[in-house]
């Protein structure tokens, strides 16, 4: 199912994504000069604190919304697909990107372009979700999906691999990891709590639900995670896990 991005309500009910980005950019270690790829960069704020390293950098993203945002805060961007980069081969000193890789169906097709457009000696950055992401989300997602009807729409089609799987499709396709760690990091959501995850993260589902059923799979999705994510105070929690790694060329 297709997943579509509003910059608005991700901007407002995502904002935690690039504000938490702050350890793979430390990672990256963008320098001077550096020609970099930003893959998957949605509306690129992440984008603009590799540019304000002076570092070249081009940002990729499917989304036609998240390109518009992208280039409204000036990012040099195209609109495509990770499994099929426009770009020439060894075009980049550092390919990065963060919580988008788990979007991508096609995850050898990916590995084998960021593997072409990477000069020799090039690394790839990146922060994925990891196995066990937003476990208890997607089971009482998928059930309440299941309840009303729809089971086939249950499964998201995220991919969030182990350390030791993913460092084996990247050694497939002729990486190094250099660095590597898979980590649960419990994060805080906003003030429209789980309502507006869903809402934001779970749109494509949405969108294919009878629209009379929408707001009903999302209140008892909340319903049922409320015991486990929302504290007594009223904060949600999502039970994030992450992959995040260093490769090289």
């Amino acid at each position: 199912m297709l997943q579509v991005w509003n910059p608005e309500t991700y901007s407002r009910d995502a904002a935690f994504v690039p504000q938490l980005g702050s350890g793979v950019f430390e990672w990256l270690s963008p320098k001077a000069g550096e020609r970099i790829l930003d893959l998957g960069c949605g509306d690129g704020q992440l984008t603009q604190r590799i540019a304000a390293a002076d570092a070249t950098v081009t940002g990729i993203d499917t989304s036609p919304t998240m390109v518009s945002a992208a280039r409204a805060r000036g990012i040099v961007i195209e609109q495509g697909s990770a499994e099929s980069l426009p770009f020439a081969d060894h075009s980049f000193d550092a390919v990065f990107s963060n919580a988008a890789l788990h979007w991508m169906h096609d995850q050898d097709a990916m590995l084998a372009e960021v593997r072409r457009v990477l000069r020799p000696g090039g690394r790839f950055v990146a922060e994925m979700g990891g196995h066990g992401n937003i476990a208890a989300i997607r089971v009482a997602f998928a059930a309440v999906l299941t309840h009303l009807g729809f089971a086939d729409l249950g499964e998201r089609g995220n991919y969030y691999p182990t350390s030791a799987a993913y460092m084996r499709r990247l050694a497939a396709h002729g990486f190094t990891v250099a660095r590597m760690i898979h980590f649960p990091r419990p994060t805080p959501l906003g003030a429209g709590g789980m309502a507006a995850w869903l809402n934001t993260f779970c749109r494509g589902a949405l969108d294919a639900l009878p629209e009379a059923l929408r707001e009903t799979a999302v209140a008892k999705t909340v319903a049922l995670l409320d015991p486990a994510l929302r504290d007594e105070e009223g904060q949600w929690t999502a039970d994030y896990v992450r992959l995040r790694f260093l490769a090289t060329t």
